[in-house]
C-alpha cells in the first residue's frame, strides 16, 4: 500500500463522522437506482413467466392477420374468426386438440356492489375452456359453468368482492348479467392473472354478451400432437386457413403480450423511476461535492505539511480520491442492498394500490448490480475530484497559518456568467413555447436554467441569506443575528448546500404546477365542451372498466325530467391508411350536448354512410364537406363516407365522428364511455340526479356527477400521480437534507473555538443550538425559495412547450396551496436537519474548545 493509501486510510479511520452524510447520499442514490433496474427485471421476468403460463399449453393461435392500431391503442383491435373454423383445424393431422377463445371486458361487482378492479389492470370475461392444456385457469373450487349465467372467477377477484361459490352477483359486460359464482380459479398457481380479474362463462354466454354476433371469437388456441413442435403445427395450418386469417406460435404469441405489455407500461414505468434516481444522483452530487471541499479546506495545514515534508502535489490528490473511493465502493456496496430491499418493497406496494404488477421472485441481473456500483463510484469521484486538485495545490507555507476556513465568496466573473447563462436559458425557452414551439428548445432552456441557477447561487445566497434572515435580529435576538451572519460567512458554501434542496424542491414545483394545469386544462374541456347537466359514467379511471351499457342512454331519454341523453362510444377504423379512433352516436343529441365550436354543414344529416371530423383532421387530409374518404375497419370491410360536417372541438367529441347506424356492421363488444344527460327546464339538478341513479341502477350502479363532479373525477388519475411523484422525490429531499446536516456538522468542527469563546462569554447551550438551528433553517428557506422559482419557470415552460406540440390546449394554473405547503416544509425539514448538530455544538467542553487549534 503506498503513502497516500495509508494516510487516507488513516484519516478515515479518524474521522468516520465527517463522511457519514456523503456515505448516507451515495448509499440512498445507488439503491434507488438499484431497486429500479431490479424492479424493471423482476417485471420482464414476471410478465414472460405470466404469458408463458397464459399459453403454456397452447402450441398455435389461429386470428385474424390484421389489427387497426390507434395512438391511444397501440395493441389494436383485430376482426373475430369463426368458431366454426374449429372443425377444420381439428382435421387437420398435426393437431390435438382446437378451442375457440372468446375474449371480452366484463366487470364483476362484490358483495357490496361496488366494481371488482378497474383501476388500471383489465377486467376480462370469456369462454371458460374445458381442455385443461388450453385453459390457463385451473378450477381450484366448485366446478366448470354448465349453464347459462353460470361462471367461474379468479380466486385473487373473488376474494377482492367477498365472493365464494354459490354467491350470486352482477357482471358488466356492458350489459348488466345476474351471474351465479359456481368455481373458483386459479392461474400458474396463483389466485389470478397478477391483478387482472377474469371471469369464465360458457361459450354460449360468451358469444351472447361478448361478441357482435354469435359463432365468432377473439382467437383459436390450438394444441399440437404427440412429437409435432410449435413451428412444425404453424407450418401445416397456414395452407388451410382462410385469406385474412394467420396462425402464430404459442411462444410468439406470449412474447407478442409481453413486448405490448413492457412497449406501453414497462419501458414508461421504469423509464419514470430512473429519472428520479438520476435527481436523487444529481442531489447527492452537491451534498458529496460539498462534504470534500468543506474537509479539504480544513485540512489546508495538514496537506500542507505533508507537501513540507515531500509530498508531491500527485500524492496529495491521490489521497483525497482515495478517501473518496472507499466511501465509494462501500456505499454503493450498501446501495446495492438497499436497493434489492427498495424492489421488493415496491414489489409488495404497488399491487396493493391496484398497479398490474405480476407475481415472482425478485430477478437480479449483473447488470442491475455492476451499473449502480459503477454510477455510484463515478458519481463519489466526480464530486471529489475538484476538492481533491485543489487539495493538491495546497502550498507547504500554508503549514505556518492557522486551519484555514473557507470564506470564499462570488466572484465577478461567476456573476457575469451566470446571468448570460440564465438570459440565454430565457431566451431559448421562449422561442421553444412562444415562437417556435419545440420540445428541444424549450428543453434546452430548462436545463440551461437549472445551471445558472446554479451558478448564480454563491451570488444571490448573500443578499437571499440577508433578506430572509433579516427579521430573525428583531425576532430572535442574538441567536439569531449569529446565525444569520454564519450563514453569510460563506456564501459559496451556503450555495452549494442550499443547491441540493434547490433540486430538490424544484422538481417537486414542476410536476405540483404541471399537475395542476392538468387538472385546470381537465375542467376547462369539461367546462368547454361539455353542454349536459350531468355525466353518467362508470366508477374509476383506467384500463379495467368495462364501459358504459349504449342501452342506458335511450332509457334514460325516456325519463319525464330529461330533455337529451346522449352517450359516447368508441371504435376504430383506418383513416387514410393510419388507425383512428371513432366516436359512436346519435348526432342530434350528441350537438346539443357537446360543445364543438363552428360546425360547417350538418350533424344531423349523417346517416349510415357520413361522417363529422375536426377541422384540424380534415385540413391535415385535405378534406371540406361534401369530400368523400375511405374506412377500413376491423372486421376487413372497407367503406366510403361522406363528409357532412366539419367542427371545430375535439376535447370530449373526438376527432372522427360516425352513427350507430354506420358503426353497427362492423361493431364488436359494444360500450359507452360516457352519457351526458340534459334536464328539461325546472328541472333542479338534485331532483335530475335522484331520477337518473334510479334508471341507472338497472345497468350497473355507475356514476351520475355534475359538470364540476365529472371534471374532478376525470383527473382522479393525476392526484395518484402526484403523489407517487412526491413519493419518490422525499428520497431527493432527504439526501439534500442529509447534506445540510453534514455541512453544519463539518461547520461546527472548523468553528469549535468560536463555539467555545461564544460559551465563554455567556451564550447558554439553549442559545447555541438555537443558533445552529437557524443558520440550518436559513439555507433550506434559500434552497426552497430558489426551488419554488426555479420549479415554477420549469412547470411553466412544460406546460407551454406541450401546449405548442399537441392539439389540445393546455391551461397553466399555479397551485398556491400546494406551493405555500411546500415553502413551509423546506425550512421546517431545515431546522429537522439542523437537531443534531445544533446538539453536538452544544455538548462541546467550553475550556477544551477554546484550547482548539
Amino acid at each position: 500500500m503506498g503513502a497516500s493509501a495509508r494516510i487516507s486510510m488513516s484519516s478515515l479511520r479518524g474521522h468516520k463522522r465527517r463522511f457519514a452524510g456523503t456515505f448516507l447520499a451515495v448509499m440512498l442514490g445507488v439503491a434507488f437506482l438499484a431497486g429500479t433496474l431490479v424492479m424493471g427485471d423482476t417485471l420482464r421476468a414476471g410478465f414472460d413467466t405470466m404469458f408463458g403460463n397464459a399459453t403454456s399449453g397452447t402450441d398455435a393461435v389461429v386470428r385474424s392477420a390484421d389489427a387497426i392500431t390507434t395512438p391511444d391503442d397501440s395493441q389494436g383491435t383485430r376482426k373475430p374468426v369463426r368458431t366454426d373454423l374449429v372443425e377444420k383445424i381439428e382435421e387437420t393431422e398435426q393437431v390435438a386438440a382446437a378451442a375457440p377463445g372468446i375474449e371480452g371486458a366484463g366487470q364483476l361487482l362484490g358483495k357490496d356492489g361496488e366494481p371488482v378492479g378497474g383501476q388500471g389492470p383489465p377486467t376480462l370475461a370469456g369462454n371458460w375452456i374445458d381442455d385443461e392444456q388450453l385453459n390457463a385457469y385451473r378450477l381450484a373450487e366448485g366446478r366448470a359453468p354448465a349453464r347459462s349465467g353460470e361462471v367461474v372467477v379468479n380466486r385473487g377477484a373473488a376474494e377482492a368482492g367477498d365472493l365464494k361459490v354459490g354467491d350470486t352477483t352482477t357482471l358488466r359486460t356492458p350489459d348488466p348479467v345476474q351471474v351465479t359464482v359456481v368455481g373458483l380459479a386459479t392461474f400458474g398457481g396463483e389466485d389470478g392473472m397478477a391483478q387482472t380479474t377474469f371471469t369464465g362463462m360458457t361459450q354460449a354466454d360468451a358469444e351472447k354478451y361478448l361478441t357482435a354476433k354469435p359463432g365468432e371469437a377473439s382467437a383459436i388456441r390450438v394444441r399440437a400432437g404427440p412429437g409435432v413442435s410449435q413451428q412444425e403445427l404453424v407450418d401445416a395450418l397456414t395452407p388451410v386457413l382462410p385469406r385474412g386469417v394467420e396462425a402464430i406460435t404459442g411462444e410468439a404469441s406470449a412474447v407478442e403480450n409481453t413486448d405490448n405489455i413492457s412497449g406501453q407500461f414497462l419501458d414508461l414505468f421504469t423509464s419514470f423511476l430512473l429519472v428520479f434516481s438520476g435527481v436523487a444522483l444529481l442531489v447527492a452530487t452537491f451534498s458529496i461535492h460539498n462534504t470534500f471541499a468543506i474537509v479539504v479546506a480544513q485540512r489546508t495545514r495538514e496537506n500542507a505539511l505533508l507537501r513540507a515534508l515531500g509530498a508531491s502535489r500527485r500524492q496529495v490528490t491521490a489521497s483525497t480520491l482515495v478517501e473518496a473511493s472507499v466511501v465509494a465502493v462501500i456505499a454503493s456496496a450498501a446501495g446495492l442492498a438497499g436497493g434489492i430491499g427498495i424492489a421488493a418493497g415496491l414489489q409488495t406496494l404497488f399491487p396493493a394500490i391496484g398497479f398490474p404488477f405480476p407475481e415472482g421472485d425478485l430477478v437480479i441481473s449483473a447488470l442491475s448490480m455492476l451499473l449502480p456500483l459503477a454510477v455510484g463510484v463515478v458519481v463519489c469521484l466526480g464530486s471529489a475530484l475538484l476538492p481533491a486538485a485543489r487539495a493538491g495545490r495546497t502550498a507547504p507555507l500554508a503549514a505556518l497559518r492557522e486551519s484555514a476556513v473557507d470564506h470564499s465568496g462570488a466572484s465577478r466573473g461567476r456573476a457575469v456568467v451566470g446571468a448570460g447563462l440564465a438570459l440565454t436559458a430565457v431566451g431559448l425557452a421562449l422561442t421553444g413555447v412562444l415562437v417556435s414551439p419545440s420540445v428541444w428548445l424549450a428543453g434546452a432552456g430548462a436545463t440551461l436554467a437549472l445551471v445558472s441557477f446554479v451558478v448564480l447561487g454563491p451570488v444571490a445566497s448573500s443578499r437571499a441569506v440577508r433578506i430572509l434572515g433579516g427579521p430573525l435580529d428583531r425576532l430572535r435576538g442574538v441567536p439569531g443575528g449569529l446565525a444569520r451572519r454564519n450563514a453569510l460567512r460563506s456564501p459559496k458554501r451556503t450555495a452549494a448546500t442550499a443547491s441540493a434542496l434547490m433540486i430538490g424542491v424544484a422538481v417537486v414545483s414542476l410536476f405540483t404546477v404541471f399537475g395542476a394545469s392538468l387538472k385546470a386544462t381537465m375542467d376547462q374541456s369539461v367546462n368547454r365542451s361539455f353542454a349536459g347537466d350531468v355525466a353518467v359514467s362508470t366508477p374509476g379511471f383506467g384500463a379495467g372498466g368495462s364501459g358504459l351499457s349504449p342501452k342506458l342512454a335511450p332509457a334514460l331519454a325516456q325519463r319525464p325530467e330529461v330533455e337529451t341523453a346522449v352517450g359516447l362510444g368508441k371504435g376504430a377504423a383506418e383513416v387514410d391508411g393510419e388507425g383512428r379512433a371513432l366516436t359512436i352516436t346519435d348526432p342530434k343529441p350528441f350537438a346539443a350536448s357537446f360543445e364543438l365550436g363552428k360546425v360547417d354543414g350538418s350533424l344531423d344529416a349523417l346517416g349510415d354512410d357520413g361522417i363529422a371530423i375536426t377541422r384540424s383532421e380534415a385540413e391535415k387530409l385535405d378534406l371540406k364537406v361534401g369530400s368523400r374518404t375511405e374506412l377500413a375497419f376491423a372486421d376487413g370491410e372497407k367503406e366510403t363516407f361522406t363528409v357532412r360536417a366539419v367542427y371545430g372541438r375535439s376535447e370530449l367529441a373526438g376527432d372522427y365522428v360516425i352513427t350507430r347506424e354506420a358503426w353497427a356492421p362492423h361493431r364488436m363488444q359494444d360500450a359507452d364511455s360516457v352519457v351526458s344527460v340534459t334536464f328539461k327546464d325546472g328541472v333542479s339538478t338534485a331532483e335530475g340526479k335522484s331520477a337518473i341513479a334510479k334508471t341507472a341502477q338497472d345497468h350497473g350502479y355507475p356514476d351520475v356527477q355534475t359538470r364540476s363532479e365529472y371534471a374532478r373525477a376525470s383527473a382522479g388519475g393525476i392526484d395518484m400521480m402526484l403523489t407517487l411523484v412526491y413519493a419518490l422525490l422525499a428520497l431527493a429531499v432527504l439526501i439534500a437534507l442529509l447534506g445540510i446536516a453534514n455541512t453544519l456538522t463539518l461547520a461546527i468542527h472548523e468553528r469549535t473555538r468560536e463555539l467555545g469563546l461564544l460559551r465563554a462569554v455567556g451564550q447558554t447551550r439553549a442559545q447555541l443550538r438555537a443558533m445552529v438551528r437557524w443558520e440550518s433553517v436559513l439555507v433550506a428557506a434559500f434552497g426552497t425559495v430558489g426551488g419554488l422559482a426555479l420549479g415554477g419557470f420549469l412547470g411553466w415552460v412544460l406546460v407551454k412547450a406541450s401546449d405548442g406540440t399537441t392539439e389540445s390546449d393546455f391551461a397553466f394554473a399555479v397551485p398556491p396551496v400546494q406551493l405555500a405547503v411546500v415553502a413551509l416544509v423546506g425550512p421546517a425539514a431545515g431546522a429537522l436537519a439542523g437537531l443534531r448538530p445544533a446538539r453536538r455544538a452544544a455538548r462541546l467542553d467550553v475550556l477544551r474548545a477554546i484550547a482548539t487549534e
